[in-house]
This record gives structure tokens, sequence and C-alpha cells, in this order.
């Protein structure tokens, strides 16, 4: 029988993090200072665990090692893409990550590309969103004698916004924003700047990665060239927010209605439920949908329907993936 399969997120404890993934979303977090969701993953540092068919009770990393036809015996030795939710009750440090050719000759995995789906915002909220300088010399400057106002660029988010964050952009998430992460299986992070502060836990400030940082930066900085489409579906408005060589991202939404959907090329999809209840029906199962529940959708169901009153952000892996 084909058939959806739900996924048990893992949850990461951050300096910045808050109580929204418990309050807004209803899991059961370790901390009340949670940061990470990390709803799709199987990455060493967090799989999620399947929780029903005939895979349940095992981690997706395991699933994609042993069972690839799940994938439509997509190639590759990791599973290349990672869904999170992140809640940023502080300003996440200012980072930059690297691409595939830099991460795999340093650090031995994927490489960074990134977006974000603003689920939140506080009014005024922010996020910091590529740099100044015009020239790695004025980068290396500018950072290594913490002229930040001159360096970082920061641009005014509201709910609904997306960003695409190609590897090489200098980011961070701002205080009072929760944004769904689609991005390369990769937990590589270089860190330019923490704002000063002081790990409670262990009395120290966190390591910086200035040189890797500068190594790594695109400059100057562009922002992407984004081509955002809105199509129908039945009666599900779908957005699509990008198409990269490692991922494409959608919206699909539904109000009050119901929509079915074929599957394109990609091998499989991954949901996540962002708002609203309804159902999804895969061959001629219904399954019920709520707030904050992910799962992918494997490459033998070609086919699957969707109703009631539905926010959902999908993904599915590109042609690097």
């Amino acid at each position: 029988m084909s058939e959806p399969y739900f996924l048990k997120p893992v949850f990461h404890e951050k300096i910045w993090g808050g109580t929204k993934l418990r309050t807004d979303f209803g899991y059961e977090i370790p901390s009340d200072h949670t940061g990470e969701c990390w709803a799709i993953s199987a990455h060493p540092h967090g799989p999620a665990t399947v929780e029903n068919g005939p895979y349940a009770g095992m981690t997706l990393d395991k699933v994609w090692e042993q069972h690839r036809d799940v994938f439509g015996n997509a190639k590759g030795d990791v599973f290349p893409l990672l869904t999170k939710i992140l809640d940023a009750s502080e300003d996440l440090s200012v980072q930059v990550h690297p691409d595939d050719a830099y991460a795999a000759e340093h650090e031995h995995e994927l490489g960074k590309t990134e977006c974000w789906y603003v689920i939140a915002a506080e009014p005024g909220a922010t996020m910091i969103y590529g740099h100044h300088a015009k020239t790695r010399e004025q980068l290396a400057e500018w950072i290594n004698n913490g002229e930040w106002d001159k360096l970082l660029r920061r641009v005014p988010v509201k709910p609904g916004d997306f960003l695409y964050v190609p590897s090489g952009t200098i980011h961070a998430v701002g205080k009072g924003i929760m944004v769904l992460e689609t991005q390369q299986s990769s937990d590589t992070t270089y860190r330019l700047y923490d704002w000063d502060r002081v790990d409670k836990t262990t009395g120290q400030k966190r390591e910086l990665h200035l040189q890797q940082s500068i190594d790594t930066t695109n400059v100057p900085h562009h922002d992407p060239d984004l081509d955002i489409t809105t199509t129908q579906v039945g009666d599900a408005t779908v957005t699509k927010y990008v198409q990269s060589p490692f991922f494409g991202v959608w919206q699909w939404r539904l109000t009050d209605g119901q929509a079915t959907f074929n599957r394109g090329t990609a091998p499989y999809t991954l949901v996540s439920v962002l708002n609203g209840q309804g159902s999804i029906s895969v061959d001629g199962h219904d399954y019920p949908l709520k707030k904050g529940v992910h799962f992918i959708l494997p490459f033998d169901v070609k086919q699957w329907t969707l109703k009631g009153n539905l926010q959902i952000i999908a993904s599915e892996p590109g042609e690097k993936a």
C-alpha cells in the first residue's frame, strides 16, 4: 500500500531559543531555550524517526541507507535535504555557510544553501541578509576590526516573506522571528559575530570562525533573482518560491476546499503543515493533518488529495541533490 511516512522531529536547545515551538506548535520541547525543530532530517546530529508503515521506528537515515527504493533509488551517500522550524527569541549569530566544494574539502559533508519562509515576526523584526563590502579585502578589514554596523545589511521581514540564502551569504535570523527552513542536509556553520554574548552553560563566548567566513563569503553580495509564481490546483493556491539546483520549495494553501496533486519528476516530496487542519488521501486511505505535522510522500505515491483548511510548505530535491 502506498502511504505517506509521518516523522517524529528532533529538538535542539540553543542560546537564542525560546518556547514558541511549544506554545505555537504544541511540541513537547526539552527546555525554555529550544531553538530548532529538526522536522524532516536524516542528518547524524538529529535524525527524525518514521512513525508509521513498514519502517515505523526506523530513523530516516536508516531508511535512506537500507530502502533506497522508497526514494525512487535516488543517488547520493546522504539524504540531501533537511527541514527545520526555528524559534529565535534572541538574534542568532551572524554566520555564513560554505558551498559543496569547500565543505567537502574542509568539513567532509555537504555545503549549505538554505531558504526561509517567515512563519511569524514581531513588528519591526529584521534579518541580517548580505553585507556592504565591495571587495574581499574590505570584507576582511571590517570583520577583523569588528566594524559590524558598516558591514552588515539588515532587512525588515513580516509573516509570509520568503528569503533564499545561497551558500556564501552572510545572514542571521533576528529576534522575534519564526521560520521554516529548507536546506541542504549540512550542519556546517561559520560564525563571524555573536554579539559578544556569553554562553551561560560554559561561561565563555562561543567560538568564531573568522578566516573561514572571509574565505567563503560571496563578495560583493547580490540578492538572488527569484521568480515567484502562483497557480491554482483545484481549490489550492500554489506558490512556487524557488527552484534551485538543490531544492524546489512551494506553498500549498487551501481554504475549506480540496485539491488533487500528481507527482512530477521529483522522486519524493517533503511536506510540513504550518497551519490549519484537514486530511490527505493516498491510495484510498485518509490521514488526518494538523499544524506541526511533517511527512514524506515517497516515490510510489503518484497522486494525493488534500482536504480542509491547510497551509503547507512542500519541498523536493533539485538536480544537484
